[in-house]
């Protein structure tokens, strides 16, 4: 039974890790004017145009259509911390596999189809808004690396909703 508190542990790290990662890119989406600006100033200051111009060139672009749109129609903006709210709020479900991993086995589960939802949705809505294919590839990378810790987390439930079991049926069997 010493593998029990191993499994914990390890799931709450991975879970720590996780919801860390969702709140910081929920947090990431409330400044989104300023932090274009300071993205722009630090790749000119690493010389990133010379070497990367259609990145360079996109950033700009970006840069210009939230500067726009916070200068004419700043309420559009709104939406972005919505979606940095949502980022917020579903990283708070994640606490309750932090408590109970196998009786909440299931949010898990809804991480993981949330990130592998990422994949069509950024194929679909990205050439629709004109999204470099490019991009569109660095925004699937984060479903891709989202399931990764969620497919650690489920195995390691699954060990450890064994172990929990394992004492059951021995002694149902036994009886």
């Amino acid at each position: 039974m010493s593998d029990r508190p191993a499994l914990l542990r390890g799931i709450r790290a991975w879970l720590a890790f996780f919801v860390v990662c969702l709140v910081l890119s929920g947090a990431t989406a409330f400044p989104l004017v300023h932090e274009l600006r300071w993205t722009e100033d630090a790749l000119r200051a690493l010389s990133v145009p010379e070497h990367l111009p259609g990145l360079m060139e996109w950033i700009e672009r970006v840069r210009r259509g939230l500067d726009a749109t916070d200068a004419e129609y700043p309420f559009l903006l709104y939406g972005t911390d919505w979606l940095a709210f949502a980022h917020l709020a579903i990283a708070v479900a994640f606490y309750g596999p932090y408590r109970d991993p196998v009786r909440n086995i299931w949010v898990i589960e809804f991480g993981m189809i949330a990130c592998a939802g990422i994949i069509p949705l950024a194929l679909i809505c990205g050439p629709i808004r004109g999204i470099p294919f490019w991009w569109t590839v660095i925004d699937m990378s984060f479903g891709i690396l989202g399931v990764l810790p969620l497919y650690a987390v489920r195995r390691k439930i699954k060990r450890l909703e064994a172990l929990t079991l394992a004492p059951v049926t021995t002694s149902a069997v036994t009886a």
